[in-house]
């Protein structure tokens, strides 16, 4: 799995923009499921107005979501049998190298900071397809994945629909647009066990807030870049969504 690290991506305080805010550290639950204890409390005013608890969690949680969707994209390409499965990593892959680069854009203009690992769920997640095999593997991937793209579009549609931040308006668009093409992609393999998915999209597990926490990441460590591995070419029907501007 190929996640460049690069220090020119380290977060840094953009001066340029009139920004009335200090540095963020992200909230101690990060989970699909966790929301803030005040979301609605505006926590800085940004020239791309106000800054709510919500809005914060939101852009940490694309973050994490692509830190481990990501490299499951990559496996996708390396283990899947079919050649749905190696389509829907093409899009895994795509979808959040284009998502993280707006994500990471957003977070330095807002002063948010981010995780470079995935919480232990996600890492969970990870290591299930890693050690799969076969058809396994292929069912695995479609059905996890599909689970947790349902849980989060209610999430993006609700941070869509209140945020007054327009660079976080601008990632929830393109987080929509991402996510709908993924779950449609995971239900073109045909290995969607829609009962299932249906059952533990509506009653989650209870894990504690440790499982669902990304780590911190150490003072000055380079920002982790998802990179697509050399050769790749993103699925034709892909179109990334244009990078947010102040305003």
């Amino acid at each position: 799995m190929r996640m460049s690290r690069s220090a020119a991506g380290t977060l840094f305080v953009v001066g340029a923009l009139t920004l009335t805010l200090t540095a963020l550290v992200y909230p101690s639950m990060l989970g699909v499921q966790t929301v803030s204890s005040s979301p609605t409390r505006v926590i800085a005013t940004t020239s791309s107005g106000p800054l709510t608890e919500a809005d914060r969690d939101f852009v940490v949680k694309v973050r994490a979501a692509g830190l481990w969707e990501f490299p499951s994209g990559e496996l996708a390409l390396e283990k899947g049998t079919t050649p749905a499965v190696r389509t829907a990593g093409q899009h895994l892959i795509n979808g959040h190298a284009n998502l993280d680069a707006t994500c990471r854009k957003v977070a330095t203009q807002l002063g948010i900071t981010l995780p470079n690992q995935p919480s232990p769920q996600q890492q969970g997640f990870v290591a299930t397809l890693t050690a799969d095999q076969g058809k396994k593997f292929d069912q695995d991937l479609a059905n996890i994945l599909r689970v947790t793209h349902g849980q989060i579009f209610p999430v993006i549609a609700n941070i869509r629909a209140t945020t007054q931040n327009t660079l976080v308006r601008q990632l929830a668009d393109q987080a929509n647009d991402t996510v709908l093409d993924h779950i449609t992609v995971m239900e073109q393999t045909g290995l969607v066990n829609f009962d299932s998915v249906l059952f533990q999209e509506t009653t989650p597990p209870k894990l504690p807030k440790s499982s669902m926490t990304p780590p911190a990441p150490a003072p000055g460590e380079p920002t982790v870049i998802l990179s697509p591995p050399a050769g790749f070419t993103p699925p034709p029907s892909t179109t990334p969504s244009p990078a947010p501007t102040t305003g």
